[in-house]
């Protein structure tokens, strides 16, 4: 699988458009989340993705959170349980730290994918919380240096 990784001013307009309805068809459509996702984190967020049949497939964006976090959101897969997700994680954990100065990578997590992002290494560091109407714990992942 060939991952990209761009800073927003680096996608095309393609890709821009792709992933916002993949994210669409995931948050909307799939979860019925109802809010606006362009959230004006997009500009300043490094956007990691694989294209499949002129879709994206598989995303996440990453942006500094706070001076030693990375946070990452809008984790999605377009098809489940086959992998792709495993392997974004993969490669996201791998270049975050060469691409961020960070020593922590912290994810919102919805209350069912809690078990995927502990086999990534993420650690449940908060109670569980409502966000758009779904419980969510906080997770945290250290860098190993």
């Amino acid at each position: 699988m060939d991952w990209i990784i761009k800073k927003f001013d680096e996608l095309s307009p393609k890709e821009i458009y792709e992933i916002l309805r993949s994210r669409g068809e995931i948050f909307v459509k799939e979860q019925k989340i109802c809010c606006t996702d362009p959230d004006g984190v997009d500009y300043e967020s490094v956007h990691f993705f694989c294209m499949n049949e002129g879709r994206v497939s598989a995303y996440l964006r990453a942006f500094q959170y706070d001076e030693n976090t990375v946070k990452i959101g809008r984790v999605l897969t377009l098809v489940h349980r086959n992998g792709l997700g495993s392997e974004l994680m993969k490669t996201a954990i791998k270049k975050i730290p060469e691409i961020f100065n960070c020593e922590k990578i912290y994810v919102a997590a919805q209350k069912q994918a809690i078990p995927f992002y502990e086999h990534c290494g993420f650690t449940v560091t908060s109670g569980e919380y409502l966000e758009e109407g779904i419980p969510h714990h906080d997770m945290i992942l250290k860098i190993q240096n």
